[in-house]
């Protein structure tokens, strides 16, 4: 489903400046694949000398992800969900199970909180209603608290827990590398979308205000749709944040 929320100055023209340069991260490489019809950021991050990595969010579109992973010549440890929307989670047990025959070791799925698991359990009954094929429920290996480690890649983040665009939402956070994972939490210019029953616009603002900005306005993150940006960047101009 659609993460975002619509731009506050959607109905004027102005130009959209590039966005911010990322600042080199030790070792670590990343690229996103874009999947579903909604156009989701699964991330695929590696460490370029052992080439040992991570899948966040793969929310369909397993064979295109499996080409991007063959591309790279990475091994994946393990695989991360921010959230337990379909595009975001629909392709995890499809690609847990091919990545586990393909490497002959498990690749355990992990996350989101456990909030969100009625939505892992119904994204094919939703997948359905928008019309998207082969997206399976996903069952998680384990769920995620606020305050564990996860790696990604190798390196240690921190997990978030971001409540309002869904209740069980992650954020995963390596202050270190200066970079973060925020799925459908934060985008360049927007936030996540709260018009769902289960939504809640103040438990957003508040997780972005009092758990992210903090983390210093040079953190650069990846989001779930769309480009991605730097928290003092989204501090300065996004207009959806309280000044």
């Amino acid at each position: 489903m659609p993460g975002q929320a619509r731009s506050a100055t959607s109905a004027i023209d102005t130009p959209t400046p590039p966005p911010p340069p990322l600042r080199p991260m030790p070792k670590l490489q990343a690229t996103q694949i874009p999947v579903t019809p909604f156009q989701q950021n699964c991330a695929l991050i590696w460490d370029a000398e052992t080439l040992r990595g991570t899948v966040i969010d793969p929310g369909g579109d397993v064979p295109r992800i499996l080409a991007a992973i063959a591309k790279a010549g990475v091994t994946i440890e393990n695989i991360l969900l921010t959230h337990g929307h379909l595009d975001h989670a629909g392709g995890a047990d499809a690609l847990r199970t091919a990545l586990t025959e393909s490497q002959g070791a498990p690749v355990p799925v992990i996350g989101p909180h456990r909030n969100d698991a009625f939505l892992l359990s119904g994204i094919e009954a939703q997948s359905r209603q928008y019309g998207i094929p082969d997206l399976q429920n996903a069952t998680p290996d384990r769920f995620l608290e606020e305050g564990e480690t996860v790696s990604i890649a190798g390196q240690d983040f921190g997990v978030l827990h971001c409540p309002g665009h869904a209740p069980g939402h992650v954020v995963f956070v390596n202050q270190a590398l200066g970079f973060a994972v925020v799925g459908d939490v934060l985008f360049r210019g927007s936030i996540g979308r709260t018009d769902f029953p289960y939504g809640d616009h103040e438990a957003l603002i508040h997780a972005i205000v009092t758990k992210l900005l903090p983390l210093g306005d040079e953190m650069r993150f990846l989001c779930g749709h769309g480009p991605g940006s730097t928290f003092g960047e989204e501090r300065r101009t996004n207009p959806f944040l309280p000044r």
